[in-house]
């Protein structure tokens, strides 16, 4: 699956599609060159359970 982002520089700021396998990487954006930071997966949150939690 492809990640979107948007080239960060201003005066482009078009969407770009890019493969998962570069994700914490730098790239350059195809259509203006800037180089751009695509950032890391989201960590899924750890979900704690009222019984899993000790009371003192």
């Amino acid at each position: 699956m492809a990640v979107t982002i948007l080239c960060p520089n201003l005066k482009c700021r078009k969407v770009l599609q890019v493969p998962e396998a570069v994700r914490g990487k730098q790239v350059r954006c195809g259509y203006c060159g800037s180089a751009l930071l695509v950032p890391e997966a989201r960590k899924k949150p750890e979900v704690t359970t009222a019984s899993s939690e000790k009371t003192e």
